[in-house]
């Protein structure tokens, strides 16, 4: 069988350093629960904010994994 079909999740890293380590956090996260992971799709960026300065990085991905 020639077809793939693959599925979507999002969730959501934070980090206190970088947009990079949060992606990373939440890539590293979710693959200790999802196998079979092939890409991901950066859909949001936000963070917080506390006396005028950035604290956090919060990003949202799409994960995608090919079913089994």
């Amino acid at each position: 069988m020639g077809e793939k079909v693959y599925k979507k999740i999002r969730v959501t890293g934070c980090s206190d350093k970088s947009i990079e380590r949060a992606i990373e956090a939440a890539v590293e996260r979710a693959s200790k629960s999802v196998h079979g992971m092939g890409w991901f799709e950066l859909t949001e960026i936000r963070g917080a904010v506390k006396d005028g300065g950035v604290t956090e990085w919060q990003v949202s991905v799409d994960i995608g994994f090919k079913l089994d």
